[in-house]
Formats: C-alpha cells, sequence, structure tokens
C-alpha cells in the first residue's frame, strides 16, 4: 500500500485489472414502468457487468443510504466494484448515516466525483480507488496529477440519456485525448468511455484506447438489461481481444526486422 498526494491509502496501480472493465451506471429516470434500480443492478450483475456505479443524488439521504446499502450487498456477492457518486454524507461518517453502509468496508468501492470536485481531505474510511467525471484534457490531466484511480471520460457519443450533452468527442477524439495523457504521464487513471455508449459501439471505444466503458441508459431502457449486458461486454471482450493480437503481430514484426 502506498500513500497518495491527498493522503488516501490504495493500492498499486500494477496489481489493478481494468482493461476490458464494463461499469453500469444507474438512472431510475429511464426505467420501464414497475421495475426498479435494485432489479437492473442484480440483472446487469448477473449478466456480468464488473460494477456499478450508483448515482440517483436526487434521493431523500434515507433512501440513497439505503439504495447504496442494498447494491453494495450484490455488488460484494458478485465480485464486483461498487462505484457511489458524490456527496457521500453518509460515508464520511456525520452521524446516523454512517450506520446503513458498514458492510462497505468489505466491498471493493469507488468514491465517483463530480468534474470540479477534489478529493476530500476528511473521509473517515480509506477508500480502494477514487475516481472522478471528466470531460477534456485538462480534466484529464488534473485526474493525473492527483493519481486518481478511475476516471470516466465523457460524451465519447450523442447520448440519448442526455441530448444536447457534448459535444461528443468521437472515437477520435476519444483516441486522440487518451494518447495524449500517456505520452504525458507515466501513471493514469483507468479511462472509461461514458456517454451514448452501447453493444453496438462498446468496443470502438477500446480499440480508440479506452480501458473500458460506462453504460447507463442502453441498460436502464433495455427490455432485458442482462442480455443488454452480456452484448456490451462480448463487444467489449472481442476488441480487447483484437488489440491484444495486434500488439502481438506488432512485436514479432518488430522482433523479425531486428534479427534480419
Amino acid at each position: 500500500m502506498t500513500p497518495s498526494p491527498a493522503g488516501r491509502v490504495g493500492p498499486d496501480p500494477a496489481d489493478r485489472p481494468v482493461r476490458g472493465l464494463v461499469i453500469a451506471v444507474t438512472d431510475r429516470s429511464q426505467l420501464p414502468a414497475g421495475r426498479s434500480v435494485l432489479d437492473v443492478i442484480g440483472a446487469v450483475l448477473d449478466g456480468g457487468a464488473h460494477g456499478v456505479l450508483v448515482r440517483e443524488r436526487d434521493l431523500p439521504i434515507e433512501e440513497r443510504a439505503a439504495l447504496v446499502a442494498a447494491a453494495g450487498q450484490l455488488c460484494a456477492a458478485h465480485g464486483a466494484l461498487l462505484l457511489v457518486a458524490s456527496p457521500l454524507p453518509l460515508i464520511r461518517g456525520d452521524g446516523a448515516m454512517s450506520g446503513p453502509i458498514d458492510h462497505i468496508d468489505s466491498a471493493r468501492w469507488v468514491l465517483q466525483l463530480r468534474r470540479d470536485e477534489p478529493v476530500p481531505a476528511d473521509l473517515h474510511r480509506p477508500t480502494t480507488w477514487v475516481g472522478r467525471s471528466c470531460h477534456d484534457l485538462a480534466e484529464l490531466r488534473r485526474a493525473c496529477d492527483e493519481r486518481l484511480d478511475l476516471v470516466t471520460l465523457s460524451p465519447v457519443a450523442a447520448s440519448a440519456s442526455k441530448p444536447g450533452h457534448g459535444p461528443a468527442l468521437g472515437t477520435a477524439g476519444v483516441a486522440d485525448l487518451i494518447s495524449t495523457v500517456r505520452a504525458e504521464y507515466v501513471r493514469t487513471p483507468a479511462i472509461l468511455a461514458l456517454g451514448g455508449v452501447d453493444e453496438v459501439n462498446a468496443g470502438s471505444w477500446v480499440r480508440a484506447g479506452a480501458d473500458g466503458v460506462a453504460v447507463m441508459g442502453a441498460l436502464m431502457r433495455a427490455e432485458n438489461p442482462e442480455a443488454a449486458m452480456r452484448a456490451v461486454l462480448k463487444s467489449v471482450s472481442e476488441s480487447v481481444s483484437e488489440s491484444v493480437s495486434e500488439s502481438v503481430r506488432e512485436s514479432a514484426t518488430a522482433a523479425t526486422r531486428f534479427v534480419q
């Protein structure tokens, strides 16, 4: 364990398996009638999601605490990552809200910050990872400077969930931003493409350089969220395999040139 500049204790970044990471993002406003957030969380985890980002910032504190607690239990049961969007008064230990999520200590979880939020200096428990929403090069550089563990980069495509939000970066924009920060920094956070991601285009963001994807609307609105998640995972895993194969081919070609 190595202390970060923010005083946080986290794992050695070399130990983090991040390539091909697929995270589901909640938004109960997009759910079909009769379906709950927990229904979808359970379905996407059954479908193989590597983690779930619980947002729902507009819920009353008590309801949000209960949702985070239940989502954490589901994620822990599936060996998945729990991401919780700030603010986190319930995790900072300010009174009654410290109780409902005590189990989170035994789960892998991420404090996911808004784009303009600093890493809190007053967290009562060290978190496994700290993440943030990023949208441009300056925000990615800040995340690298602060040695964050995970960021979402958005919007990568036009999003039905947030019409007019953008402009969309596109594959060329994503590739340019990611290649720029990786050229400038030895250590970068895991970068997840977000915004307009679905089973059709998910793999393209990995081919553009993203470590994985975060998916909201395509899962929240899906008739079968479990099947939708499996389709996204298939798209991402195929792109990861293609990237590995291409890397092996490039290494083999370089080696052949070297010995000739």
